[in-house]
């Protein structure tokens, strides 16, 4: 069978046995065959063992990313102050800063924006204080012994990544220095601490986790973002560090309701809330999770409960003073409009949806942001059945991708594009529709 065929048979497959209509090609066949994808959904991989007559996920070299040890029960059950690092039997194998975000050859371009984003992190000033590079610099082989100061460089290192990774582009071009730093906080790890300084270093490297995380979902490498939050999640748990524990939960179970798997999203999102309301009152982690959740009601259907839930989560807004950090934690109720307006197109309501959305599209928003916010509009028009909205903002998602280079947006835009086929008699529809397909054919 040809690529192309083995595609059309899964999605024949899928559509006989679930009902889902999907629209897998040969390039998708392609990036399977090439490991670019490695881990697809449970139906997927179950339609490829049917058509290729295979057992078993390994006869067709599907695999989850190597050192993802522990379940998400797991980590539930572990209790705080459990060893990571010199302790845990598989510290060496599973944080590898350079096996977790590197997820493939950067073209010149990207080499380019890296070079330029690294000479602007260096001379960025940090608010209060310079890095101390000698310092940083002299503990990286993990032989030297650790002190406040060092550990006080490193959280400040770990901000300036995060807002490196906010204002760039293309998330990619961070990755080679959180791999860096990463090598450096795994080395210390591996070393005996005092308890205190043990605790501090887990709290820090849980944190870097998820800026790892994050560069890995963006690259649409879900396998290895799910397995930098666990780790994260692990690393903070070690930390007593609840806040901190909560977010990579949610980022964690975040993957689930992307991939549009609910129910399993559900679980890991009320042990999130559990964890965010025994952490600082002060922060915005239980409004967050509440976030999510509102998401997760909307897949399931519960218009209902994704109204409390939202509800919930505007009350981030009487909070006081600082109540997120930047970093790990960002979420201080600006994105409200725009989450809204997604769960309302997820439950099929473009009535309530569409003036929510209009209304987030006129903030200033991030590149990335903007995409699927344009995105969840173009999903109006075709829930309203109106070609010329769905050419509009499709247009403008498919220019958002093509310079962001964001796998978040394209993933909105491929999503978008499964539900073109009603459309396609419109020529306009059409040429969007082609246009989209050489943009994947490009990111091969």
């Amino acid at each position: 069978m040809s690529r192309q065929e083995v595609a059309e048979a899964v999605n024949a497959y899928l559509w006989d046995t679930y009902g889902t209509r999907t629209s897998l090609n040969a390039n998708h066949v392609g990036k399977l065959e090439r490991g670019k994808h490695r881990w697809p959904k449970p139906a997927t991989r179950e339609a490829f063992r049917a058509v290729l007559k295979a057992s078993r996920d390994a006869d067709l070299g599907f695999y989850t990313t190597r050192g993802q040890r522990h379940t998400d029960d797991d980590l539930r059950r572990m209790p705080p102050g459990q060893a990571l690092g010199a302790g845990n039997d598989h510290s060496d194998e599973s944080l590898t800063g350079v096996e977790i975000t590197d997820t493939g050859d950067m073209n010149r371009r990207e080499l380019l924006r890296l070079l330029s984003l690294t000479g602007a992190l260096l001379a960025a000033p940090v608010p209060g204080s310079q890095l101390d590079w000698a310092r940083i610099e002299s503990s990286r082989d993990g032989t030297k012994p650790l002190d406040p100061a060092t550990l006080d460089e490193y959280e400040a290192l770990n901000a300036r990544l995060w807002a490196a990774f906010g204002a760039a582009e293309s998330k990619m071009a961070v990755s080679p220095l959180v791999n860096g730093q990463l090598s450096t906080l795994t080395a210390n790890l591996r070393r005996s601490h005092t308890t205190l300084v043990h605790r501090r270093l887990c709290g820090i490297t849980a944190d870097l986790l998820q800026l790892a995380g994050e560069i890995a979902f963006d690259a649409n490498a879900y396998s290895e973002a799910a397995h930098c939050y666990t780790l994260a999640a692990t690393a903070a748990r070690e930390a007593a560090a609840y806040d901190l524990w909560a977010c990579a939960m949610i980022r964690h179970a975040f993957i689930s309701v992307y991939e549009r798997d609910f129910r399993h999203a559900t679980p890991m999102l009320e042990v999130a809330v559990g964890l965010a309301y025994n952490g600082d009152s002060a922060l915005s982690t239980r409004h967050w999770a509440h976030t999510v959740r509102a998401q997760t009601l909307a897949g399931l259907g519960d218009l209902g409960g994704c109204r409390r839930a939202l509800d919930q989560a505007e009350e981030v807004n009487r909070l006081p003073g600082r109540i997120h950090n930047g970093g790990w934690l960002r979420f201080d109720g600006s994105r409200l409009a725009e989450e809204r307006g997604a769960c309302y197109v997820e439950l099929g309501r473009p009535d309530l949806a569409e003036p929510v959305l209009a209304g987030a599209l006129s903030q200033k928003l991030s590149m990335r942001r903007r995409g699927t916010v344009l995105a969840d509009l173009a999903m109006v028009g075709v829930q309203r059945s109106d070609v010329h909205q769905i050419v509009l903002y499709g247009s403008a998602v498919l220019d958002t991708a093509r310079q962001s280079g964001s796998g978040v947006v394209g993933a909105k835009l491929h999503r978008l594009q499964h539900h073109l086929q009603p459309f396609l008699a419109d020529s306009h529809v059409q040429h969007l529709n082609n246009q989209i397909n050489a943009l994947t054919g490009a990111a091969d």
